[in-house]
């Protein structure tokens, strides 16, 4: 059997947690090799460990048959290996051609040449669909086109073991689909992948064999087409899992939020980001707003939270006019937000778990006196919902939220929004990058809490998750709500031409604007 990768008895440690406890993987020449587990089951470190980014405590790596030691990401791209990881490295201010060469640039008399790597970068675009404008900056094209730039420095590099480390989290259906054409086109021209995933859908459309961790162990290696989604889920999380959550018709209350004539300007380009959107979002509702990344649902966000200041329109809240209440005003008088970003907007990423579950509540009456932090019971807060919501972490409250897996900071910040006893509960893209047992959860908790007769207003890029547990639906398209569905008669397929611009409900024409 030829292996073009084998990851022998692999043993990674962190303080107070073994992420990879004694791992073998085996990588057939040719194949799409799934990776599947849970939030924290260690698959993103064990692709570290072959990246060169950690160095493991025990085990061996052998590449094409030869035993290999990867001390960092350069011995990696010498080896052929290239990653497209899940927080994508790119520098921001930089262009998309320079990103590219970036670390392999031509250099002639110590002056940089990047005519013959245009030339070649424009060639990978179109052999592989990969379009992309070389000379845009970065932070002012979309996570989908970050991705593709993040695929052709792999390719530029002419890597032949590709790892895409969650790369569908953050892409539309018709992306995702591309991606998935351009994953069987790598495979057709020799080379091999390792795909981690938690979405068991792709799985049975692209990969061959699927390997699985659990809790830092190794499961067990199985064939994509011999195995059921329900068993693959059973072996990740070692339960079933319930895919389709039964909830009942929601049992509406008066308005709680109504949006009038909002406009957003966009910080990157200036232009209208939200343009005149009005809505209402009743009690006892999921209201979803869905549209493919960057059509001006951040920007509709951040103005009803306050992170932004509205540049027109009002926003009324219980009756109450909140369009210029800053922050703290928002979040005191019931309002919660799980943020799109957990790391720039959800936490303070070098605290203590303890510390991140009170950041908007550290000031009432039972964390402090006279000014002063009652730890003891911040403590017994933040044991109680490590408890309730299963946050797992190494060291329990005084873990530093930066070492957590992205699931569990996740959970995180839900267990602080929900228990602050909210009225509405915006909710941006709450399970990105979650596996299925987390998001079974996640799902649960929104749709108690709008049976409890709380309003919630979700934005999310999964239709799955868009069908699923919404009521009703708006679809946004380049910063105006084209539509209003109902998510028990609509397909994915005429939900996703609403998404990309091409099919618009009556009443949401498009509106005249001013040459």
């Amino acid at each position: 059997m030829e292996y073009v990768i084998e990851m022998l008895n692999i043993t990674k440690e962190f303080p107070g947690i073994i992420a990879n406890d004694d791992i073998t993987l085996q990588v057939k020449k040719g194949e799409i090799h799934a990776l599947l587990g849970e939030n924290g089951a260690g698959k993103s470190t064990l692709m570290s460990v072959l990246f060169g980014l950690y160095k493991p405590e025990k085990g061996t790596i052998k590449v094409r048959g030869k035993e290999v030691k990867i001390h960092n990401p350069n011995d990696a791209n010498a080896l052929g290996i290239g990653m497209v990881h899940q927080h994508f490295k790119l520098v921001h201010n930089f262009t998309v051609l320079e990103n590219i060469v970036l670390g392999v640039e031509t250099v002639k008399n110590g002056v940089l040449k990047l005519d013959d790597a245009r030339a070649k970068i424009v060639n990978l675009s179109k052999q592989y669909n990969l379009r992309i404008e070389p000379d845009a900056i970065i932070e002012d094209i979309s996570v989908g086109m970050q991705q593709r730039v993040e695929i052709l420095k792999m390719l530029y590099r002419d890597n032949d073991i590709l790892i895409f480390d969650e790369p569908t989290a953050v892409l539309t259906p018709q992306e995702i689909e591309e991606l998935m054409k351009i994953m069987k086109r790598l495979i057709e021209e020799g080379k091999s992948i390792i795909f981690i995933t938690h979405k068991l859908n792709e799985i049975k459309a692209v990969a061959d064999r699927v390997s699985v961790l659990r809790k830092g162990k190794y499961i067990g290696t199985v064939e994509v087409a011999n195995t059921s989604k329900e068993e693959m889920s059973e072996m990740m999380v070692g339960r079933k899992v319930v895919f389709e959550i039964e909830k009942d018709d929601p049992k509406l209350g008066d308005n709680i939020l109504t949006v009038r004539n909002l406009s957003v300007l966009s910080k990157v380009h200036g232009k209208s980001a939200v343009n005149g959107v009005s809505f209402d979002l009743k009690k006892g509702e999921i209201l979803c707003v869905a549209g493919i990344e960057g059509n001006g649902q951040t920007e509709l966000i951040y103005a009803l939270t306050g992170l932004i200041k509205a540049d027109n329109g009002e926003v009324y809240y219980k009756g109450e006019d909140i369009t210029h209440k800053p922050i703290r005003y928002r979040n005191s008088h019931g309002i919660s937000h799980i943020p799109e970003d957990r790391h720039k907007h959800g936490l303070v990423l070098d605290y203590t778990l303890a510390e991140n579950l009170v950041l908007q509540t550290y000031f009432l009456s039972k964390f402090q006196n006279k000014g002063f932090i009652n730890f003891k019971s911040r403590l017994k807060n933040a044991n109680e919902m490590i408890d309730q919501y299963d946050i797992r972490s190494g060291e329990g409250p005084i873990t530093v939220v930066r070492s957590m897996s992205g699931g569990n900071q996740q959970k995180a910040i839900v267990a602080r929004e929900v228990e602050k006893d909210p009225d509405m509960i915006i909710a941006v893209q709450p399970t990105r990058g979650l596996d299925v047992g987390a998001i079974e959860y996640i799902h649960r908790q929104l749709i108690k809490q709008r049976d409890m007769g709380r309003a919630v207003l979700l934005v999310s890029l999964e239709l799955s998750e868009v069908l699923g547990i919404s009521d009703r639906i708006l679809v946004m398209y380049e910063g105006e709500i084209v539509g209003e569905v109902d998510p028990k008669t609509i397909t994915q397929q005429e939900l996703g031409l609403y998404m990309s611009g091409s099919k618009r409900g009556a009443g949401y024409e498009r509106k005249k604007t001013a040459e």
